[in-house]
């Protein structure tokens, strides 16, 4: 019986980690952690120790891999219909100026600071804090 057991992955996210490897044991496969206790409590060290290491068996590999391939293209499918949801959102939205649809919301870049916030900033001696946000059309530029 073959019970070498192998690094599957590494992860540089302990919590990510703890997701596949929660995702295997409910499927019934052995496996285990090296290294999380000093990914968390250090996440600085992460990249010297090479991250949380995922050690399953060997004889298990090819099973994990056609489970997680699996999980992964569930996964896609119903990020595609998210995507697609957000994009039917932004649909919404008309440029006032050229009417195109191809626009979305984010900091202003020509008015992006208030009065207050500029007199504010001066008299502090600071940037200003609170940034405006607008519409923003990608195709002729116009805020709104």
């Amino acid at each position: 019986m073959n019970d070498r057991t192998v690094v599957y992955s590494t992860y540089y996210n302990p919590m990510e980690a703890n997701i596949i490897k929660a995702k295997l044991e409910d499927s019934g496969f052995a496996c285990f952690l090296a290294d999380e206790n000093v990914a968390t409590l250090n996440p600085l060290y992460n990249q010297a120790i090479g991250g949380v290491k995922l050690i399953v068996f060997e004889r298990d590999v090819e099973a994990i891999n056609a489970l997680l391939a699996e999980d992964n293209s569930l996964a896609f499918e119903s990020s595609d219909e998210i995507v697609d949801e957000e994009e039917s959102a932004e649909d919404k939205t008309v440029c006032e100026k050229c009417g195109s649809t191809n626009v979305g919301y984010g900091m202003a870049t020509d008015k992006k600071y208030s009065i207050w916030a500029t007199i504010l900033s001066f008299l502090t001696l600071t940037t200003p804090i609170k940034a405006n946000k607008c519409h923003h059309c990608y195709d002729c530029g116009y805020e709104f």
